[in-house]
């Protein structure tokens, strides 16, 4: 069994401002690069040949699309977190999040996401303590930096035991 997620990487040429946030707020900061999830961490034995086919097939019709990321929303549903709020191209995440669940990843579907909207962002925070989480809120309230590039490619990556993120494959869309 292989635990896996389907991800985008962005590539902003602010990237270090993301980059400081998370090494403040983010315990994955030192695992995975900033990311945007599209298919949440799931355990499986589908082999990467079929995982391949399964995406290229998805998202045959998918071109490459602007996204622009604008302001830190405090989110505290599951947990205190600290997500970059994506103002442009939440409606093709949503599209290829959708596309991916279908087939052979459709048993992977999370039962929290049966039950409510996907929401994408970027998460630049998990905080634990309550005080330290309200601090950073604060801190992070008139935050206004924006982020954009042009997504070209969904990166599949395999979590080892230590949470480090280890990429398995890319797939570019055309």
């Amino acid at each position: 069994m292989v635990k896996r997620c389907i991800m985008i990487f962005p590539q902003f040429s602010n990237m270090r401002v993301i980059d400081e946030i998370r090494k403040k707020y983010d315990p994955l900061a030192g695992h995975v690069r900033p990311h945007i999830t599209l298919v949440f961490p799931f355990l499986s034995d589908i082999s990467s040949d079929k995982l391949r086919e399964h995406i290229v097939n998805a998202l045959s019709e998918t071109k490459p699309f602007k996204i622009v990321l604008k302001g830190i929303i405090p989110v505290q549903s599951l947990g205190n977190y600290l997500f970059l709020n994506i103002e442009n191209g939440k409606e093709e995440i949503i599209n290829i999040h959708k596309k991916l669940y279908t087939g052979i990843l459709e048993p992977y579907l999370p039962q929290w996401l049966k039950d409510c909207e996907y929401n994408p962002h970027m998460t630049v925070g998990k905080i634990e303590d309550e005080e330290e989480y309200k601090n950073a809120v604060n801190e992070l309230k008139h935050f206004s930096d924006v982020f954009e590039t042009v997504v070209k490619k969904i990166s599949v990556e395999i979590i080892d035991d230590n949470e480090d993120s280890i990429i398995e494959m890319e797939i570019d869309l055309k």
